[in-house]
């Protein structure tokens, strides 16, 4: 008997739509694209429950004629590739004639469509790809695509969907980054009878990003424009001061089809090298056009990775135009609105306020009617005042404090901080005192960020910051009780997206345990009313975005992971920091540590210290052979 089966189609249509349909995102993604292909000028979607119990996409395109529509559902069936030298310059959203086929095969559909000029329309229903009822109708032209009870034949996947927020904030999502993509499409988006968005569709891409991304982000825009023979880039990249603490707001277009490229990645961030903060990242939406001859988007059946026939001009084309960009801020200061595709992006004169400047929702005009919100200098501590020298005696006494504190690096500590600062690596390495330590004579410090210690005939160099970054992370993981936190004077405002937002509640309740207390504000935005003791009120906005970082990465699979991650970024900006002039005190304390072996590693798994022993240095100066 054979063991081999031929499956029949409707199995291979399930297997096929494992693939295509991951998730209600899925869905809106694919039936935006196909209202896109077919000429729509206004996609409204709508869902409900998470988009798995219902979820709707309506149009104006073109529509389909009924013998259409009767073949639409069919594996392969499409009306954007005719043969194979199609594929060699695919200028459509679509072309696989995969995506209802899949879709209808895991859910239950209802289809209304009418070709422009059709006296009436088409009306069907399918229930796991069967067509159940097709029937004439009266509609207006174009297409309303319903999908109800998505994965209703397929419970293995369906119990895989995340909770209905989750899985409603993906939906959202996905159709942010198909309207983006296409500024003279109008997309309105209703989650459970509320509007979340909606773009004018003026073909404006200033006007798409203020809609989508909102005035925050919109009003430090840059605008982007270069061209290079059969290929241009256009779009806004952020100004250098208002870096991220993740890529979040990062989004590339080729030809209109929302991509994900590390190749555009690397280049709009080589471009922001010795101008952008490490651990910082720009935010941009960049549309690239070229010949479609000149990419491949047949990789992958999402589409959204591509491969570039000449990747090295495309990345030094991305790489100019945004070092462009913010070279013509250098020189102007506040960029008018965005130009059209040229060699160089040129600088506009500033224009006048007009009395519907509200209404036109031009990034660049935002930044040059002076709403440009300046960063706030960074915080530095106060100077102790004399009254408090009673609170310092007892640790000057204990930790010998009495070297001179350089008030020409930042950051400015005052006397009676550096002690607090002393006292707590201290306590963190509490065990060190009874440790027996071996003979050692600190030499000093190199580079402000090198602490360099005499070990008998080896000399170690150690990583401050490493080191006592680490020493944090075990004292606050080994600690039980809710960490403590401190009241900011200056509450911040987050403005998230719909995925951070999902985490930041997912992880509420972690967070509130580790000292973070954030609260709603609004309909989008959050409020950062306290932190970590431990950690500066300056590091709080980007704390906060590098840990969404990191959850939404999926470097946190589990509640413990979470919680480990979390204090990773806390012990890290509440560690020495590299270019900080460190007392002596909490030198030897950072370097008892690391010599009684308690600290070897920081919590990212780096060393926190390099030996050098006599032999080797006498090599490097050739005093023996």
């Amino acid at each position: 008997m054979s063991e081999i089966n031929i499956l029949s189609p409707h199995v291979a249509d399930m297997i096929a739509a494992g693939e295509v349909v991951e998730r209600p995102a899925s869905v809106v993604k694919e039936l935006m694209e196909n209202s896109f292909d077919a000429g729509a000028r206004a996609v409204t979607v709508e869902i409900r429950d998470g988009g798995a119990t219902a979820l709707r996409v309506a149009d104006d395109g073109k529509g389909m004629a009924p013998e259409d529509a009767g073949v639409a559902f069919l594996r392969h069936a499409t009306s954007k590739l005719r043969d194979e030298a199609g594929l060699e310059a695919i200028g459509t959203m679509g072309f696989r004639g995969e995506a209802l086929a899949a879709i209808s095969a895991v859910s239950e559909v209802e289809l209304t469509t009418r070709r422009r000029g059709d006296e009436s329309g088409t009306h069907m229903l399918l229930s796991a790809g069967d067509i159940q009822d097709m029937r004439e109708t009266g509609c207006p032209e174009g297409t309303v695509m319903q999908v109800r009870s998505l994965f209703f034949n397929t419970p293995a996947r369906l119990k895989f969907l995340k909770s209905d927020r989750a899985e409603a904030s993906a939906c959202v999502q996905a159709a942010l980054r198909c309207a983006l993509g296409r500024p003279e499409v109008s997309v309105r988006l209703l989650r459970d009878g509320k509007e979340e968005f909606f773009t004018p569709g003026d073909g404006k891409a200033a006007s798409c990003v203020y809609a989508l991304l909102g005035r925050d982000t919109a009003k430090d825009l840059l605008p982007v424009a270069l061209s290079d023979g059969d290929m241009e880039v256009s779009g806004f990249t952020s100004s250098p001061s208002a870096g991220r603490g993740n890529r979040a707001l990062q989004f590339f277009y080729c030809n209109g089809r929302y991509i994900r490229s590390a190749l555009l990645q690397s280049a709009v961030e080589q471009a922001y090298k010795n101008t952008l903060l490490t651990g910082r990242f720009p935010a941009c939406v960049l549309y690239l056009r070229l010949s479609n001859a000149a990419v491949d988007v047949n990789v992958h059946p999402a589409k959204t990775e591509v491969k570039f026939s000449q990747e090295k001009r495309v990345f030094d084309l991305v790489y100019h135009a945004v070092l462009a960009a913010l070279e013509n801020e250098n020189r102007s200061g506040a960029p008018a609105k965005a130009p059209e595709p040229a060699r160089a992006p040129a600088v506009s004169a500033r224009p006048a306020a007009r009395p519907d400047f509200y209404r036109s929702m031009s990034a660049g005009e935002f930044r040059a009617q002076n709403y440009t919100v300046r960063p706030a200098p960074a915080p530095q501590r106060p100077e102790a005042a004399p009254v408090l020298k009673s609170c310092e005696q007892p640790y000057q006494t204990r930790l010998d404090l009495s070297a001179p504190v350089s008030r020409q690096e930042k950051p400015k500590k005052s006397e009676i901080l550096q002690n607090y600062e002393g006292a707590r690596v201290e306590n963190s390495v509490q065990s060190v005192e009874n440790t027996a330590l071996p003979a050692y004579r600190i030499v000093g410090e190199a580079l402000k960020l090198y602490i360099l210690v005499e070990v008998g005939d080896t000399l170690l160099l150690i990583d401050k910051h490493a080191a006592h970054e680490r020493m944090i992370f075990d004292r606050l993981k080994k600690q039980e009780r809710q960490i403590m936190a401190q009241t900011l004077l200056e509450s911040v405002t987050l403005r998230l997206s719909g995925e951070e937002r999902e985490l930041l509640e997912q992880n509420g309740e972690l967070l509130s345990e580790l000292g973070f207390e954030i609260e709603a504000y609004g309909e989008d935005d959050y409020i950062l009313r306290a932190v970590p003791a431990d950690m500066e009120s300056g590091d709080a906005r980007a704390a906060v975005e590098e840990i969404l970082e990191k959850l939404r990465g999926g470097k946190a699979p589990d509640a413990q992971s979470a919680r480990d991650e979390i204090l990773h970024t806390v012990a890290c900006k509440a560690a020495i920091k590299a270019g900080w002039n460190t007392e002596p005190a909490e030198l030897r304390r950072v370097a008892e540590a690391v010599l009684s072996g308690a600290v070897k590693y920081c919590p990212h798994g780096r060393p926190v210290s390099v030996e050098l022993t006599r032999r080797e240095l006498d090599k490097l100066f050739k005093r023996i052979v």
